[in-house]
């Protein structure tokens, strides 16, 4: 009789540790990140009123007589399916899809979330704003004019400098791209040509370079038919501010050019199929290219500045056409893109997938600054909750193997969104009535053991 008081007594106990859990799962229906949890229940040690018995040439075999004590807490599991995401538009929203936690760190304390409403602190560290956690990653490194970002190295606090300097970069390469117009008209060859009929035989580019200390250069490049060649024409460069003195467009090889122009010849198919230099003394040793990229070297000094620098100019491919032309059209060659830019101050970032937060400064360089660490475990239901949407490794999640967002089995990191909690109310309130209906009905069953030790006592009677 009072085995079965225990063990409802247990039943009791246990299905109000499972509303308990329920509660909390209802509570943090709308808990940024928040996983739900489950509780499985197991049946306790049962006492043996006898014992099995092997079948024997007489008779078969007697099953076991057990009496149960009752049932107990199996595990408390969470639940790690993906929650649904919520469109903030905050830069510093971000929200995982798929597998991984975001790492925080206390000191030397590690913690680890899926909840990832951050912000900035006021040195620019890149926090949890409830509770001041830092988020981890890995910062940029500038080595030259090149951004690195070594994410096998250690993690550190993520910082992005608003209004930082990103400093100026010389311009190291033009490209152009387009086309000269094989209809331009030839320039005699018997007499000196006009100026009018040289201004209608000369195309001319401009764009603006930069130098080293970012001032600004207007660049032009003109190209001229050559007197008596159909498919010849004069390529000249200048530069607003250089020491037109020393400035040289040379093919490269061993010879160096002396003046500031080379020649670039095309086939009759329209494609460029050679530049060469074009010394001032006639018959001086020339080098010529005629494979690979058609890329001169413009050799520039800025007086004022007092820099020098070399810039590639980059006519396009010997025998293709992503760079200059020749066909019967309007012409139009244009330099459409230079690498240098002045001095820009961070005025904002963005946050792509792989996690890599890039500054776009005022002066229209876009520039690696960090990028966001994520973190995942063998056993992820083997961490422990800290409170703050935070979980801690113990000695049966493993290891934190950490990496970058989108490889190694790690999830997608979204910008201006948070993922919502995963808990279903319908489920919950489902399994609310079971545990309801189970804990009534452990009550009754002690009612009723109740009620039968009553008639014993009143057996005396």
């Amino acid at each position: 009789m009072m085995r079965s008081l225990y063990s409802g007594v247990s039943g009791l106990r246990n299905h109000q540790i499972r509303m308990d859990v329920l509660g909390n799962n209802i509570a943090n229906v709308n808990t940024y990140g928040f996983k739900k949890s489950r509780v499985s229940f197991q049946d306790i040690l049962s006492q043996t009123v006898s014992g099995a018995a092997a079948p024997t040439a007489e008779k078969g075999g007697v099953n076991p007589k057990q009496v149960g004590l009752g049932m107990n807490i199996a595990s408390i599991d969470k639940i790690f399916t993906q929650g649904s995401l919520q469109t903030t538009g905050l830069s510093l929203d971000l929200a995982i899809q798929g597998e991984g936690f975001f790492i925080l760190k206390k000191g030397e304390e590690q913690f680890f979330t899926r909840a990832g409403g951050f912000g900035l602190d006021k040195n620019g560290t890149v926090v949890n704003p409830a509770n001041g956690l830092r988020v981890q990653g890995w910062q940029a490194v500038k080595i030259g004019t090149t951004y690195t970002i070594n994410t096998t190295g250690t993690l550190e606090d993520i910082i992005i400098p608003i209004g930082g300097k990103d400093p100026a970069k010389a311009t190291e390469i033009i490209k152009y791209k387009s086309n000269l117009n094989s209809e331009t008209p030839l320039l005699p060859v018997d007499r000196t040509p006009t100026a009018e009929e040289l201004l209608n035989a000369t195309v001319t580019t401009n764009i603006d370079a930069y130098d080293s200390i970012g001032n600004v250069h207007r660049l032009t490049i003109e190209f001229s038919r050559v007197r008596g060649e159909t498919n010849t024409w004069l390529v000249t460069a200048s530069a607003e501010g250089a020491d037109e003195a020393t400035l040289t467009l040379d093919a490269g090889g061993p010879n160096v050019n002396d003046s500031n122009s080379i020649i670039m010849r095309f086939n009759n198919l329209g494609a460029p199929i050679s530049i060469e230099d074009n010394p001032t003394i006639p018959g001086a040793p020339v080098d010529i290219i005629t494979e690979g990229s058609l890329a001169c070297a413009l050799n520039v000094t800025f007086p004022a500045e007092g820099t020098a620098q070399i810039i590639t100019i980059d006519l396009g491919t010997a025998g293709g056409y992503d760079g200059i032309t020749q066909f019967a059209a309007p012409s139009s060659t244009r330099a459409y893109e230079q690498d240098g830019y002045g001095l820009g101050y961070l005025e904002n970032y963005t946050v792509d997938s792989s996690g890599v937060i890039t500054g776009i400064y005022t002066n229209g360089n876009k520039a690696p600054i960090a990028q966001i660490g994520l973190a995942t475990f063998t056993n992820p239901q083997g961490l422990t909750a800290e409170g703050d949407n935070n979980f801690r490794l113990t000695g049966n999640s493993g290891l934190a193997n950490i990496g970058t967002a989108e490889t190694g089995g790690r999830g997608k990191i979204t910008a201006g969104a948070l993922e919502m909690s995963n808990v279903d109310l319908a489920e919950q309130f489902t399994d609310m009535i079971v545990t309801q209906r189970g804990f009534q009905a452990n009550s009754r069953s002690i009612i009723t053991s109740d009620q039968m030790l009553q008639e014993l006592l009143t057996l005396k009677r």
